[in-house]
């Protein structure tokens, strides 16, 4: 198989499971989670900001270990973390058990993106380097696919679950150490450490921090909100985890969207389909189907936000796309960091409603910041 094939189809699948199984999967299976361990909203929306902070506090550290030890070893490692946080989960018999283990295997995304990047700049051509990068980040949307199904076979057996998904991080972790180059250091030593906030840089981040907060309340609190609106069980609530998933195979076209379309356009669009899948999932006014539809907007609108962000951070920093790559995706987890814990106070002092139609509209003001200046991408 062609070396930048097999890049692309390893990246995808480490992303796919770091992604989807290690990080989103806790929402998917977080009512039969709490009808065992007695979560109330807070601590849920505290655990899974548990999980986000890991992911920065990873990602910091992926960008700057891929910059000296190269993209193999830590994407290697991303795979690794995966798979002990998700036996952790598996094993967990405490709420603080539980934390620990979801803080874990939600870093394990913080350590997966960056070599991923670093990889594709070393070894693609050019022209299709964009593509690549999208197409791996789309990698997301499969693991939230493959976590649906699996939750309705096992009948909400999350513990079995996770063992699964672990076994799933093993194999990656091999794959990993045979398809991605080693040689992906920075030239020199003057090229590392944090970039310059320039006006555009300062203007991703508040983007991508909003759009993070925003997108918590379908990810962390997404069965949750079905199981209140439409008594949705294990069967419902897997149904929805496939429809987001399948959408945001979309995702995938994110460089070509943004090459034909811009970039400020683009992103603008698809803020108004997250806050409109958002709401049509968690209102009162949802049915089964509106649900659906919701699951599927949220889906595509979120793999194609992160496709922006990852495309507007490499665009600003050419020369270091695991940096680059790391600023938005960084600031998306700050926001989700921030976001949980709010989104399931909301829920236990507000109107469900209302909690929901706030962070919708958080999604909006994540439109006010434009990008400075037109980002080109090859097709």
């Amino acid at each position: 198989m062609n070396s930048s094939l097999l890049l692309g189809a390893t990246g995808f699948g480490l992303i796919a499971v770091c992604y989807g199984f290690a990080r989103f999967a806790f929402g998917l299976f977080l009512p039969q989670i709490d009808a065992e361990l007695s979560l109330s909203p807070t601590v849920s929306g505290l655990i899974s900001g548990g999980s986000f902070l890991g992911y920065c506090i990873a990602i910091m550290l992926s960008a700057y270990l891929t910059e000296r030890v190269g993209a193999r070893n830590v994407a290697v490692s991303a795979a690794l973390v995966a798979a002990a946080g998700m036996v952790g989960v598996a094993f967990a018999s405490s709420s603080i058990m539980l934390a620990s283990a979801v803080m874990l295997a939600g870093s394990s995304t913080g350590l997966a993106s960056p070599p991923m990047a670093a990889a594709v700049s070393a070894i693609v051509n050019p022209v299709r380097q964009s593509a690549v990068n999208t197409i791996i980040n789309a990698g997301t949307s499969a693991g939230v696919v493959l976590s649906g199904p699996i939750a309705l076979l096992l009948g909400g057996q999350w513990r079995f679950a996770f063992s699964v998904f672990a076994v799933a991080a093993f194999i990656m972790a091999i794959a990993a150490a045979v398809s991605v180059p080693s040689n992906t250091k920075a030239a020199s030593t003057t090229s590392t450490g944090l970039p310059p906030l320039n006006s555009d840089m300062a203007r991703l981040i508040l983007a991508a921090f909003l759009m993070g907060a925003s997108s918590t309340a379908l990810w962390t609190f997404g069965g949750r909100l079905v199981s209140y609106q439409l008594g949705w069980s294990t069967t419902g609530t897997g149904l929805l985890w496939i429809a987001i998933g399948v959408a945001g195979i979309v995702g995938a076209g994110a460089g070509a969207l943004v090459s034909r379309f811009g970039l400020n356009h683009t992103h603008w669009c698809f803020l108004t389909a997250l806050a409109a899948g958002i709401i049509l999932v968690g209102t009162s006014v949802t049915t089964p189907l509106l649900a659906l539809l919701g699951g599927m907007l949220f889906g595509a609108a979120y793999i194609m936000l992160t496709g922006i962000y990852l495309i507007w951070g490499v665009s600003a920093l050419p020369e270091r796309p695991a940096t680059g790559l790391m600023v938005g995706f960084l600031t998306i987890a700050i926001g989700q960091t921030t976001g949980a814990p709010i989104f399931g106070l909301l829920m236990d002092q507000l109107n469900l409603d209302y909690a929901v139609v706030i962070f919708a509209c958080l999604a909006f003001t994540a439109g006010l910041a434009r990008a400075g200046k037109p980002i080109r991408v090859a097709h």
